[in-house]
């Protein structure tokens, strides 16, 4: 399949909208050809039908394999409420190859909104940096999931991060236990961040963070010399990444798995993807490797 996300498909694909589709289309095909099985791509739920019901939601298709009655539950029977926490800041406007950090991760959750709503599951959007800045609660209507993307697409990243203040506001705010999926490069203080997410925790939600990288700061040696700014501090500072791509890598390589182990203790999913890869792909290959993992 052709990549998606490069600068010039997504300026010819012109907008959030289509290319999410783009990326469930190939991850839905993904599904169909992985050798691996379970995981659903008919999102229809049922449950028996009892009296009183309108008939008009009866699943016919189904009664006629089946000879049982089943009716197709709707966003209020439904047992998932989805959140998806998205980071905002400075730091996500980052990208080496032509798509930032935020565009990739703005892709990744309108592909994980289409499915939600697709299976007929709520979902909603926060947007925060040095705090929240947008709330919008869980609906599975078509029209809520055009308000979620209008606005992905409006949001420009901007500030610090400071993810414990996000985190803790939603925690106290969620009445109903569901999934909360984070999607941040997590360049903050990591006993900060895994306070918010214990919090989820706590509260009995399940929590999945996914961690979009540039390739460049997966391996420091891709950028070419020079001046480098901190997009959230301003500070700058010279460096030949030839000299120092080793040490630099390492440290990289030292706080992801800092992350991933600090989640582990904590029964939180976490996965740090590459926004060199198609989101698709990257999606599929993490739901591949969780399910090997729990079974």
């Amino acid at each position: 399949m052709a990549t998606l996300l490069t600068a010039e498909r997504i300026g010819r694909l012109r907008g959030l909208d289509l290319i999410a589709r783009h990326v469930v289309e190939g991850f839905i095909t993904g599904l169909h050809r992985s050798p691996y099985h379970g995981f659903s791509v008919e999102f229809s739920q049922h449950r028996p039908y009892q009296r009183g019901d309108e008939i008009r939601h009866i699943d016919w298709r189904l009664f006629a394999r089946s000879e049982r009655f089943q009716v197709k539950q709707y966003e209020e029977e439904t047992n998932l409420r989805c959140h998806i926490l998205l980071d905002g800041s400075a730091s996500m406007g980052f990208g080496s190859q032509g798509v930032s950090k935020f565009t990739w991760g703005s892709i990744l959750a309108a592909s994980l909104m289409y499915l939600m709503v697709r299976q007929q599951d709520a979902v909603g959007l926060a947007l925060f940096d040095e705090d929240l800045r947008r709330l919008i609660p869980p609906r599975s209507t078509r029209g809520h999931l055009r308000l979620l993307l209008h606005e992905l697409e409006s949001w420009k990243p901007s500030g610090g991060t400071r993810a414990e203040t996000t985190l803790h506001r939603m925690a106290e705010s969620l009445k109903r236990r569901g999934l909360v999926i984070l999607i941040s490069d997590l360049f903050d203080e990591e006993g900060a961040v895994m306070r918010g997410l214990r919090h989820f925790r706590h509260m009995g939600h399940e929590v999945l963070v996914l961690q979009p990288l540039d390739p460049a700061e997966l391996d420091f040696a891709l950028l070419d010399g020079g001046r480098f700014r901190d997009m959230e501090s301003g500070e700058e500072l010279s460096a030949d990444p030839r000299l120092v791509a080793g040490e630099v890598n390492d440290r990289v390589a030292a706080f992801i798995h800092g992350l991933r182990m600090s989640c582990l203790g904590e029964g939180i999913d976490f996965a740090t993807l590459s926004t060199g890869r198609d989101v698709d792909r990257a999606l599929l290959e993490y739901l591949v490797k969780r399910r090997r993992v729990a079974g």
